[in-house]
C-alpha cells in the first residue's frame, strides 16, 4: 500500500500536459501564468518527496544504514522484495535530475553574467541598454537593476512605433518578474520529463501575458503584433543566442501570439474551469499522496527504532 502510495506522484505528472495547454488557450495569460506555474512546482514536489521516501525506505534495509538510523528492529514495508530495487532506481533519478538542474543552473548563470557584463559596458538610457551587434535581438534581462537589452541590428529591423511596443513587451516582462516564473518551470521540468511541455507552456503564458501588456501600454494591438512579428522573423534569420531564462518578445510559437492579438477580443472560451480543476487537482493530490507516503514510511521508521508500537 506504501509503495502505491508513492508511485501515485510518479505517474500523475503523466496527466498534466493536456489540460495545461488547454488553461493556456483558454485562460487569461496571467492567470495561465499563475496556474501552470504553481502546478508544475506542486507536481515536481510530490515526485521528489517520493522518490525520496522511496530510496530512503530501501536504504534503510542496508544493515550499515540501518545501524546509523538506529533501528533495532527490521524496517517492516509492504512489498519487501522491491524495496532495494525501488530504492536505487529512485536515488539514480534524484541523482540524475540533481546533475542535469546543477549543469543548467551553471549554464544559465554563466549566460546571465555575461549578458549582464556586456550591458554594463554600455551607458544605459533609463533602463534601455542598446548593444552594438550586426545580429538582431532584444530581451528583458533580470538583476538590479532591470535591464532591457536591445542590439542596434533589431533598431534598425523595426519603426519608431515597433520599437515602443517592443520596449513595452519587454518591460511588462520585468515588471511582471517573469523570470521568476521561467526558472520556476525549469527546475520543476528537471523533476519530471513529464513536466517538460508544461514548461514550455508557462514559457508561452509569459510572452502572452507580455503581449497584452504591450498592446495596453501602445493603445494598438494590430501594431503590437506586427512588432513581434518583425523582431521574431529578424532575430529568427540571426539566430541570436540568449541564456534561457531571458523572457523575450521573440520567444516561443509566434504565430499563435500574434494570431491571439489579432483576435477581436480576448474572449472567455469554454472549457477554462475544468481545465483549471483538473490540473489543481493533479498537483494537489500529487502532494497529498506523497505526504501520506511519506507519514506512513515515518511511523514505519518509528516502529523500527523503538519509539512505538505497531498496531
Amino acid at each position: 500500500m506504501r509503495v502505491a502510495l508513492l508511485l501515485i506522484p510518479l505517474l500523475l505528472p503523466w496527466a498534466a500536459p493536456a489540460p495545461a495547454r488547454r488553461v493556456l488557450d483558454r485562460c487569461p495569460p496571467g492567470a495561465a501564468l499563475w496556474t501552470l506555474t504553481v502546478s508544475a512546482l506542486l507536481l515536481a514536489a510530490g515526485t521528489v518527496a517520493a522518490l525520496g521516501t522511496l530510496a530512503l525506505t530501501g536504504l534503510l534495509r542496508i544493515p550499515a544504514l540501518a545501524a546509523l538510523g538506529e533501528l533495532v528492529h527490521p524496517l517492516s514495508t509492504s512489498s519487501a522484495r522491491l524495496a532495494l530495487p525501488l530504492a536505487a532506481l529512485a536515488a539514480g533519478l534524484l541523482a540524475l535530475a540533481a546533475f542535469t538542474l546543477i549543469r543548467t543552473v551553471l549554464r544559465q548563470a554563466a549566460g546571465l553574467r555575461s549578458a549582464r557584463s556586456e550591458a554594463g559596458r554600455r551607458p544605459p538610457a533609463g533602463d534601455l541598454c542598446v548593444v552594438d551587434s550586426p545580429r538582431p535581438d532584444a530581451y528583458a534581462l533580470p538583476g538590479r537593476p532591470h535591464r532591457i537589452v536591445v542590439t542596434t541590428a533589431m533598431l534598425r529591423s523595426l519603426d519608431a512605433r515597433e520599437r515602443e511596443a517592443l520596449f513595452a513587451h519587454e518591460r511588462a516582462h520585468n515588471a511582471g518578474g517573469h523570470h521568476y516564473f521561467l526558472a520556476a518551470a525549469e527546475v520543476a521540468a528537471h523533476c519530471h520529463p513529464a513536466l517538460r511541455p508544461v514548461r514550455d507552456a508557462v514559457r508561452m503564458a509569459a510572452e502572452r501575458a507580455a503581449d497584452e501588456a504591450a498592446a495596453s501600454a501602445v493603445g494598438d494591438r494590430r501594431l503590437t503584433a506586427r512588432a513581434i512579428a518583425r523582431a521574431a522573423l529578424a532575430a529568427h534569420a540571426a539566430d541570436a543566442p540568449r541564456p534561457a531564462v531571458t523572457p523575450a518578445a521573440t520567444s516561443g510559437p509566434v504565430p499563435r501570439r500574434v494570431a491571439a492579438l489579432l483576435s477581436p477580443a480576448a474572449r472567455r472560451a469554454r472549457g477554462a474551469s475544468w481545465a483549471v480543476a483538473l490540473l489543481t487537482t493533479c498537483a494537489l493530490l500529487s502532494c497529498a499522496t506523497a505526504a501520506t507516503g511519506a507519514i506512513a514510511v515515518h511511523q514505519d521508521i518509528e516502529i523500527a527504532q523503538g519509539d512505538t508500537t505497531g498496531t
